[in-house]
C-alpha cells in the first residue's frame, strides 16, 4: 500500500496510509501522544512502582519493554532519551512485520522537533542496525529488531512492559482480539503493564477477558482516553 509523509500537528512527522486514512502515529501529534501514552503512563508509571526505580539505580537491573509496532522508531527513541535522564538499563525488542524503508526514515524529523540534534547518530543507530540481533545503542540500550507478525509471538514471562502500538482496530480489527493479547498476556512478567492509545470497549473487554486488570486513563491530544492493564502477581 502506498504511504506518505505528513506533518502532525505537533510539528513531528508520521507516515500515512491513504487507503487506509491511517496514520503510524496521531495526527493530532505524533512526540505528543508517544511521551503521553508509552513515557508518561507507561514507562514512568512502571519506574514510580515500588522499588523498580531504586533497584533499576542500585544493581542496575534491566527494564525489558516490547514494542508491538516499531514503525518508525519513534517510541524506540524517545524511550533511550528518557532512558539516558532516568539512568536505567533498557532492553527493548520492538516487533514490526513490515519495516518502513530507509528513504522515509530519512524524511522523518524527530530529532529536530524534540531539539537532540545531537542524538541523531542514535536514531540513525537504531534503524541501522540490524534485524534479529541483539544491538547495544549506547550504554545501557540493547535493541533487539524482530520482524514477525504479532501472533508469531511466544515470548513467556519475559517483559516488564508492552508498548501496543498496532494500527487501529477499525483498519485491522484482528490484532485487537483476545487471542493477540493473551499472547500479550503471557509475554509479560507478573506485575507487568500494556499501554496502549485505544479506549474502545472491544479492546477493553478483550483485555480483562484474558486477565488482564484494566483502567481508563486520560488520553493524548485529540483522544478522551487510553488504557493501562496490568498483570497482576
Amino acid at each position: 500500500m502506498k504511504r506518505e509523509i505528513i506533518i502532525t500537528a505537533d510539528g513531528s512527522t508520521t507516515i500515512q496510509i491513504p487507503e487506509w486514512n491511517e496514520q503510524y502515529h496521531s495526527k493530532h501529534g505524533a512526540i505528543q501522544e508517544a511521551y503521553h501514552v508509552f513515557i508518561k503512563h507507561g514507562l514512568h508509571h512502571f519506574c514510580n512502582q515500588e522499588c523498580h526505580l531504586e533497584r533499576s539505580r542500585k544493581v542496575k537491573e534491566s527494564i525489558s519493554i516490547l514494542e508491538i509496532g516499531f514503525g518508525t522508531g519513534l517510541n524506540a527513541f524517545i524511550t533511550l532519551l528518557e532512558a539516558k535522564k532516568l539512568k536505567l538499563n533498557i532492553n527493548y525488542n520492538g516487533v514490526e512485520a513490515y519495516p518502513v524503508s530507509e528513504d522515509e526514515i530519512k524524511a522523518l524529523n524527530y530529532t529536530e522537533t524534540l531539539k537532540v540534534e545531537n542524538d541523531e547518530i542514535l536514531f540513525q543507530k537504531i534503524h541501522e542496525t540490524p534485524w534479529e540481533e541483539r544491538n547495544q545503542i549506547k550504554d545501557g540500550f540493547i535493541l533487539v529488531k524482530r520482524k514477525q507478525l504479532f501472533s508469531e509471538i511466544r515470548d513467556t514471562e519475559t517483559h516488564n512492559i508492552i508498548y501496543f502500538d498496532a494500527f487501529g482496530a477499525r483498519v485491522q480489527p484482528e490484532l485487537w482480539t483476545e487471542t493477540i493479547f493473551e499472547i500479550m498476556y503471557n509475554a509479560l512478567k507478573p506485575n507487568g503493564i500494556l499501554v496502549t492509545y485505544s479506549a474502545k470497549g472491544s479492546v477493553r473487554r478483550a483485555m480483562q477477558a484474558v486477565g488482564f486488570k484494566v483502567e481508563r486513563l486520560p488520553g493524548p491530544p485529540g483522544k478522551r482516553e487510553m488504557l493501562r492493564a496490568c498483570k497482576e502477581a
